[in-house]
């Protein structure tokens, strides 16, 4: 796959197949995504996957917290409070569209909150990842660690594997930590789901808009 196929065709995928992925898979995709830049070579990732017995373990865990109404313990903030436009109207845009692709209607709560919680399942991905920074690094680090994430899920695509990156998890670090060998000074950034894409299902058809690019970019020197 061609690297503008792999940038165009990606998406956060929602439904994937149990097809077993080799960890020889998942060891060539995590070391070909640690070639991302980071400053001074850092490189402040550290990750975790889980398949198996293991991975089972933790989804059914953090699942069960989910469903009992524990929304866990956020370390840090991914959205802004209260939420501003444009970005408020981008965020409804793409909740109502996905919900829209499965039949879930505005208000309908609780098949909401049963969607929400396939998050925890990592929508049925044979492989989970867990992706943690060190919590004394600076906020230069976690661009550093955005590029690391932006390469596993393209390098996943070279492989035919699809991905979801999800920071739903992080707030279910202290459940996490019980599950795999997290040190105090990490913090746990995100989780993100691996395996093959089932197409069929509804919510894969889903592809999200982008602004055109006059809307975000400058461009100067050039007649």
């Amino acid at each position: 796959m061609g690297v503008h196929e792999a940038i165009a065709g990606r998406r956060s995928i929602r439904a994937f197949r149990d097809a077993p992925v080799a960890r020889d898979v998942v060891e060539r995709i995590l070391a070909l995504s640690a070639r991302a830049p980071s400053g001074s070579n850092t490189q402040p990732w550290r990750a975790y996957g889980l398949a198996g017995a293991p991975r089972d373990a933790l989804c059914t865990e953090i699942h069960a917290a989910h469903m009992a109404g524990d929304a866990g313990d956020r370390e840090y903030l991914y959205y802004p409070e209260p939420w501003f436009e444009p970005y408020l109207a981008r965020r409804r845009q793409v909740g109502w569209a996905l919900y829209a692709t499965l039949g879930i209607t505005k208000g309908d709560s609780a098949r909401m909150q049963v969607q929400h919680g396939r998050n925890f399942s990592f929508f049925g991905a044979p492989v989970g990842l867990i992706i943690t920074v060190d919590r004394r690094l600076n906020p230069g680090s976690w661009l550093d660690l955005g590029m690391f994430l932006q390469n596993i899920m393209l390098a996943a695509r070279g492989e035919g594997m699809e991905t979801c990156p999800q920071a739903a998890f992080a707030p279910y670090h202290k459940i996490i930590r019980r599950h795999l060998p997290i040190a105090p000074e990490e913090m746990v950034v995100c989780g993100m789901a691996l395996g093959e894409a089932d197409w069929d299902a509804p919510e894969n058809a889903l592809v999200t808009e982008r602004a055109p690019l006059a809307d975000w970019a400058q461009l100067h020197g050039w007649e």
